[in-house]
């Protein structure tokens, strides 16, 4: 008996220890993030670009409700006179210049997964990202595993690098 009980203890005791670490984790994500840099690694030649240029825009919040929303944009877009005088390529300019999402995510230690349910590009909406994850102090760096890139196809490496807002 008294065996059983150690071992229901040391059960409990593993358990609680979990679920401490775990809350400790979850802890480091929540919270708006700035974005300061946004790059795609062409895994053929090894070449790096800045996607939205060396100083895009962007937050990322993510709430202890487990919900999330991300707003990217260009370093550089153009700026129509008034809303009146937009023309169409103002707004497809302006479309292609961004990104921004909401929805759902979830967090382990070495991911994070953002499950879309709403996009500025409708094809994303009902989809799931997955993001490897790293935290350095204030930093932290979302990375892709090898995708397509949407332009050509090419498998790239997406880093998204983000700086807490305290």
């Amino acid at each position: 008996m008294r065996n059983v009980l150690m071992g229901a203890l040391l059960l409990l005791a593993s358990m609680l220890f979990t679920s401490l670490s775990m809350a400790a984790e979850n802890e480091q994500i929540y919270g708006t993030w700035r974005l300061v840099g946004y790059t795609q690694t062409d895994l053929a030649s090894g070449q790096t670009t800045n996607v939205f240029g060396k100083t895009p825009h962007g937050l990322i919040t993510y709430g202890r409700d487990g919900r999330l929303s991300v707003l990217i944009v260009k370093e550089e877009r153009p700026k129509p006179a008034s809303l009146g005088a937009m023309t169409d390529q103002d707004r497809a300019e302006l479309f292609r210049g961004m990104i921004a999402y909401a929805g759902t995510y979830t967090f382990t230690a070495k991911t994070v997964t953002h499950n879309l349910e709403i996009s500025w590009n409708h094809l994303w909406d009902g989809t799931s990202l997955t993001r490897n994850i790293k935290f350095d102090g204030r930093q932290l760096t979302l990375t892709t595993d090898p995708q397509p890139r949407a332009q050509d196809g090419k498998p790239v490496v997406a880093v998204l690098t983000w700086e807490k807002i305290e």
